[in-house]
């Protein structure tokens, strides 16, 4: 997949869930799964509820992301 098909939004924790995922709920309002990306992991960033988010999705699965920032 090329790098011009990921699509970037804002969005905020909403719910922690097992395996290091996350509901997030982006800024249009829709609420997707994510998980973590390698640099956020390899890091030990901590999430929690509330935090605010960059998320990575593709155009093929709009349920799903990545999360690739916290602000």
């Amino acid at each position: 997949m090329a790098k011009q098909d990921i699509i970037e939004l804002k969005g905020v924790i909403e719910e922690l869930l097992p395996a290091t995922t996350f509901k997030v709920k982006l800024e249009s309002g829709q609420v997707i799964i994510a998980h973590l990306s390698g640099k956020i992991r390899m890091n030990k960033i901590r999430m929690g509820i509330g935090d605010s988010v960059k998320v990575e999705m593709t155009p093929y699965d709009l349920t799903k992301g990545r999360i690739t920032y916290r602000f």
